[in-house]
């Protein structure tokens, strides 16, 4: 079985709104164990749309379009899907009364137009729209599947989950299932990634492994495919292991919607390792990112953005002869303010953050140079410098992340000796 998603909308080909539907699609068909190895949007027009029709039929099985369901001149997916098919629609009375109840609650006059969203193949399945208008629709024709979803996002993703999912895995149930986990690594570029894992990615089978660069980050897709879920997830476990017993240094974490600043406040509240921060070139980038994670006031004590020499001496107290001999720009001046921080906040841990953002150099040092000084209580304060070579915001950014990177590492190394 595989499956090719079919987008309808003029407004999908010329830009103005994101195709998000075709996404969320794909990945509920890869949970289904159904392959799709084909996307296409068309626009508002009867005869491209048959064109696709023609198109997809000759290499799916499956036929999914969204949207064009609507009640307006250009929702014409029904009634092309139709007439293509010489199917005939006819009008749902469930799906009909709910959406003149929809227009009495609103207060509104209902219009004729308005019918069509109730209307569906005769020989057919019907899909119900909780939180929306037009009805969702399947019908099958010489061993191939129609299926017509509605295209505002989140009517057809509440109607795919509530009704459309248990259909296919019902109807499609001799399939194997497919299960993909995400490992998220930072501080590694891709082809060095690449590089260590070469021999494994040549000879990769089931599980398979695909390397993205993401901002800042490198990330591996493992898609398994077996039986049952229990098997994939052995499967993806046992390859996980072999990648990290090779790269396990540089991943901190798995899964789409993670991000480094989320596994270390995750970490932080742990731990119950409490942290503060002084920051100059980023501005208050790290902790806007750290007060993302919930609950984080727990650790997080608070911290100083101090942007001028004035601001660092007289409100983080970084002393004058620091400032004087060495500069803002400098290993120095980090630590001290890291250690000023901590300090004052009286936290087990500070981080602090110096250098030259850009686009201009500063203190003779070019643009991208930036220190970060990590201070512990009972510890000496570590340092380091980088070189970045991004813009103004780029290079701000990817400071933050190196500092996330730094906590990170710490809080393992510490884990380590208990």
């Amino acid at each position: 079985m595989n499956a090719e998603i079919i987008s309808v909308g003029t407004e999908l080909l010329m830009g103005q709104i994101v195709n998000s539907d075709a996404a969320f699609i794909a990945k509920e068909l890869t949970g289904l164990g159904i392959d799709s190895y084909f996307q296409t949007v068309v626009g508002d027009n009867p005869g491209k749309i048959k064109e696709v029709i023609q198109i997809a039929e000759s290499r799916s099985d499956l036929l999914i379009f969204t949207g064009g369901l609507g009640p307006t001149r250009d929702d014409l997916t029904k009634q092309t899907v139709a007439d293509y098919l010489g199917e005939e629609l006819v009008m749902d009375d469930a799906g009909l009364a709910h959406i003149q109840q929809w227009f009495e609650r609103s207060g509104r006059s209902m219009t004729k137009n308005n019918e069509l969203q109730a209307l569906v193949f005769k020989s057919g399945t019907v899909f119900p729209n909780p939180i929306g208008q037009a009805l969702g629709t399947y019908t099958e024709k010489d061993g191939k599947g129609y299926l017509l979803l509605p295209g505002p996002p989140r009517e057809l993703e509440q109607m795919f989950r509530q009704f459309v999912k248990p259909f296919l895995s019902s109807k499609y149930e001799d399939h194997q299932v497919i299960s993909s986990k995400t490992l998220r690594f930072f501080g590694i570029g891709e082809s060095t990634l690449t590089t260590k894992l070469d021999e494994m990615i040549r000879n990769q089978t089931n599980p398979t492994i695909a390397p993205y660069a993401g901002k800042y980050e490198v990330t591996l897709r493992l898609t398994a495919n077996a039986a049952t879920e229990e098997i994939c997830g052995k499967l993806l476990d046992e390859k996980k292991a072999e990648i990290l017993a090779i790269v396990g240094g540089y991943h901190y974490g798995d899964g789409d919607e993670s991000s480094l600043a989320e596994v270390v406040g995750k970490k932080l509240l742990e731990g119950k390792t409490s942290i503060s921060a002084a920051e100059s070139l980023t501005g208050g980038l790290f902790q806007a990112e750290l007060v993302k994670v919930p609950g984080i006031s727990e650790v997080f004590a608070g911290g100083i953005v101090s942007y001028q020499e004035g601001a660092k001496q007289r409100v983080l107290g970084v002393p004058e002869h620091i400032l004087e001999a060495y500069g803002m720009v400098s290993p120095e001046c980090a630590v001290a303010m890291a250690e000023r921080a901590r300090e004052l906040f009286d936290t087990q841990l500070a981080i602090s953050f110096t250098g030259v953002a850009g686009p201009d150099q500063m203190e003779g040092k070019p643009a991208g140079t930036v220190w970060i000084a990590l201070s512990q209580k009972d510890g000496p304060t570590a340092v380091q410098g980088f070189r970045f070579s991004r813009n103004r915001l780029g290079n701000r950014e990817q400071a933050v992340m190196q500092g996330f990177d730094m906590i990170r590492q710490y809080l393992i190394e510490v884990g380590s000796k208990e």
